[in-house]
């Protein structure tokens, strides 16, 4: 076999070694970043009571158990040298079905309570604004990443990803206008009314996504085998 084909093999070889490393760094990272958010703001309905914000806590912590399920899975499917293709498609069905189904009941939750909730007096909604606002740029950049990183190596766990860090840049925008309105008008009609606006934004959102989700693990579940 001549040197340049062999030079070659491995020098694909390699790079593809350094995308997934590459991979399960940026989502080690983001399961990382990710695990403040509920709790900051679990904390901080303590002393507010937006609806917004109470969806807000709901999403975060769905979204973070998805990115740990994603973390998990893709390290299982790219650990071994022998990808198993039929066993790495059912792990990553399995796992974007349950992602799924979790966002979709997360989503009807949250669609409850801001129905059925409402109350005038909001509290203080500064911290879930400052996670808020700290989410719009932060999502952003991984959405970038992962983008860049599924554009060099199509992996399906990684688009996934891609598509939510989207997601999540465009809801948290959403929630930053929401509770900014609170925070500048408070007590007002229109600080209720945008307040409950984004609250059904955030549920919509997930039931969107989780249905998306679950229904697009037979389209990419055959790519991202290494």
């Amino acid at each position: 076999m001549p040197h340049a084909v062999l030079a070659k093999r491995a020098y694909n070889g390699c790079m593809q070694d350094q995308n997934q490393k590459s991979s399960a760094r940026t989502l080690l990272v983001s399961v990382i970043m990710s695990t403040p958010g509920p709790l900051v703001v679990g904390l901080g309905l303590l002393v507010g009571r937006s609806s917004t914000q109470l969806a807000d806590f709901f999403r975060r912590s769905a979204e973070l158990l998805a990115i740990i399920c994603a973390y998990v899975i893709h390290r299982m499917t790219t650990s071994d040298e022998g990808c198993d293709e039929e066993r790495r498609a059912r792990l990553e069905r399995g796992a974007n079905r349950f992602i799924g189904a979790m966002m979709c009941v997360a989503g009807a939750a949250i669609g409850l309570l801001a129905l059925l909730g409402g109350q005038a007096e909001k509290g203080n909604v500064v911290p879930g604004l400052v996670i808020a606002l700290m989410g719009v740029v932060a999502n952003a950049i991984f959405w970038l990443r992962y983008r860049s990183l599924n554009t060099r190596q199509p992996n399906a766990i990684v688009a996934t990803q891609a598509r939510l860090y989207r997601a999540k840049t465009f809801v948290d925008f959403c929630v930053s206008s929401a509770l900014i309105t609170v925070l500048a008008a408070p007590g007002t009609a229109l600080a209720s009314f945008v307040d409950l606006a984004g609250s059904i934004i955030v549920a919509v959102y997930m039931v969107y996504s989780g249905i998306k989700t679950a229904r697009e693990t037979g389209e990419t579940g055959g790519r991202g085998c290494v």
